[in-house]
């Protein structure tokens, strides 16, 4: 287990342990939180816990060129019922992922300190969300971290059925257009299952981020 000073350095991510728990400490700074996303590395950690950095051996993706919306999405967002934006509101979306229930779940990840770091991230046009709008209001969305060819999902909600399936399936359509290679969904659920993501290796995943 590799514990992290003020140096801006993670170790190598083969160095992870079975579950993909790679190092704790550190801090949420800009320029730690874009190394750690280009080593193929995130934070992970509840509230009162000391950060802990992961890079777990199999990482649940999309490939934007090669995927297929569902229709039982293509026919929700061609009754034009929702209004779909890009970084219009930032904050709001990472607050309703903080606070949306969960079922199952006990708490969130997503703690004050996260907030701050990735609107900062916002700020400096490393952190992008997605937002969902019903009747001028916000019903869904999520956000991530655009590293230019590959964007890292963090988290996602929704208030209303299908809403962030919508704004998944919008991403998607957005990375295609832009020529991305990978949309990073971090680990395994059956969610994104049914949203047409699959696992492929850290081993590829790091290739991949590698490729610029």
């Amino acid at each position: 287990m590799f514990f992290l000073t003020k140096d801006l350095f993670f170790p190598p991510v083969e160095e992870a342990s079975y579950d993909g728990l790679l190092a704790i400490g550190g801090d949420l700074s800009t320029e730690r939180l874009l190394l750690a996303y280009r080593s193929g590395i995130f934070p992970w950690f509840q509230q009162g816990e000391p950060i802990l950095w992961w890079s777990p051996p199999r990482r649940m993706v999309v490939v934007p060129e090669w995927y297929k919306t569902p229709k039982s999405i293509r026919n929700l967002i061609n009754q034009n019922k929702f209004q779909i934006t890009f970084n219009q509101d930032f904050e709001a979306v990472i607050k309703n992922c903080q606070q949306i229930v969960r079922p199952g779940q006990d708490g969130t990840w997503i703690t004050d300190e996260i907030i701050a770091a990735y609107i900062e991230l916002h700020r400096q046009g490393k952190a992008q969300s997605v937002e969902v709008w019903q009747n001028n209001e916000l019903v869904g969305g999520l956000y991530g971290v655009d590293l230019g060819h590959v964007f890292c999902g963090e988290s996602m909600f929704s208030k209303v059925s299908n809403a962030s399936k919508i704004a998944f399936v919008s991403l998607v359509k957005y990375l295609h257009e832009k020529k991305y290679r990978l949309l990073d969904c971090q680990l395994h659920n059956d969610y994104l299952e049914q949203l047409g993501a699959f696992e492929i290796s850290r081993e590829t995943f790091v290739k991949i981020l590698k490729s610029v």
